[in-house]
């Protein structure tokens, strides 16, 4: 059922179809048209009964009449070309590719429209949300913590949004790792645009793009608080990097604890607006993370032996879980404009001439700077800024 279907008459094809005609039905949610799924014993039973015997249910009578009279059925059949003209494989609620954390939580959606491998939505997961504003310390902390746990075989989940969400997923491809993006639009609808090429790496290393939303839906604001519930109920636990006091990551996170699924946030300064989340939740008993093994270490046994258990004991490259990378390897140049700069703290181009000029030539800085680059020990931000890599 996992596969685009739209013309084979078969059981499995008849089934998906159905599911999605109830999704689709005027008037009814994930919860209702769960419910009404039970009452009938299964979701075939539903088209089989008359119109009288859906509104007994107690349907408005709206749901009643589209269901009954073979509406439903018909949108769900266009929705179904839609799906196979976008490339998109529709997995339900009874598929055995639907992840099996998402049933858990209260109203987890009917069908997920998937692109991609739709096997890795049950694998273990661990979601890293934030702000779309973040500090080079946020978006630095959440690529570095998606790269290590990436790197040990976890799943990084996301919402493909700017700042944060992207910097995961940028992470776990740069892990060659598998991350799973969870759209607030169509599964057909890239948003933001900027992120296609992160989206056509996603689907490169094994990954998915997924969204509940029926293909061509547009961005619309109160879908991506809507999404949120999916981000944390497919994964063990959230980890959050920043996020101001009025954020969309704060629906995550209490997604995540009405949900029962482990909370984990990244300190911050306390005079930056985009700490107030993390450190709140900190002060509420969330786990604070400052590298991999603070997630991992709260993982369950069975799931940290089943993940690369070769690798699990240490960091990538061999080295230790340090925030900072080691300067014994530079250059006396290198050193120098290493220890200049911060991590927390972008500085312009401008004032590293200007504070190590007496020291060293213009050139001798700009081509320490490039080698640092290529080494990954800092990174250039828009506007000849630079900070250090995590």
């Amino acid at each position: 059922m996992s596969t685009t279907i739209p013309v084979a008459n078969n059981a499995a094809a008849e089934q998906v179809l159905q599911w999605l005609a109830v999704g689709l039905t005027p008037g009814l949610g994930p919860t209702r048209a769960r419910r009404l799924v039970e009452h009938f014993g299964n979701v075939g039973a539903i088209f089989r009964a008359s119109l009288t015997e859906l509104e007994a249910t107690g349907l408005l009578a709206v749901s009643a009449q589209a269901l009954g009279t073979g509406k439903s059925l018909e949108l769900a059949q266009e929705e179904l070309e839609k799906a196979r003209a976008a490339q998109a494989k529709i997995v339900t609620f009874d598929d055995p590719a639907y992840p099996t954390r998402l049933k858990q939580i209260y109203d987890p959606p009917l069908v997920l429209y998937v692109r991609g491998d739709a096997n890795v939505l049950s694998q273990p997961g661990i979601a890293v949300v934030g702000t779309r504003h973040p500090t080079p310390y946020g978006s630095g902390m959440a690529e570095r913590l998606a790269i290590d746990l990436s790197a040990r075989g976890l799943v990084i989940l996301s919402g493909m949004a700017r700042g944060v969400d992207t910097a995961a997923h940028r992470g776990a491809i740069a892990a060659k790792g598998k991350t799973v993006a969870v759209f607030g639009t169509g599964v057909d609808v890239l948003y933001p645009k900027e992120n296609t090429r992160i989206a056509e790496q996603i689907l490169a290393f094994g990954g998915a793009l997924i969204s509940e939303f029926p293909i061509g839906t547009f961005p619309a604001p109160q879908n991506f608080p809507i999404r949120n519930r999916i981000i944390s109920g497919m994964s063990m636990g959230v980890l959050v990097v920043e996020a101001a006091e009025y954020s969309g990551t704060r629906i995550t996170a209490r997604c995540a604890l009405e949900q029962n699924r482990e909370v984990f946030a990244v300190p911050g300064n306390v005079t930056n607006k985009n700490s107030w989340g993390p450190n709140t939740l900190i002060k509420q008993g969330a786990k604070l993370v400052a590298t991999w093994e603070d997630v991992w270490e709260e993982l369950p046994e069975n799931i940290r032996l089943a993940l690369i258990p070769a690798k699990a004991d240490e960091s990538p490259g061999g080295g230790t879980a340090s925030l900072f990378p080691s300067a014994d390897q530079l250059s006396p140049h290198e050193r120098k404009i290493f220890a200049l700069l911060k991590a927390d703290e972008a500085t312009h181009i401008d004032e590293i001439v200007e504070r190590l000029e007496p020291e060293m030539s213009s050139s001798e800085i700009f081509a320490a700077l490039f080698e640092l680059e290529l080494n990954g020990k800092v990174r250039q931000l828009p506007g000849k800024n630079f900070v250090k890599s995590f």
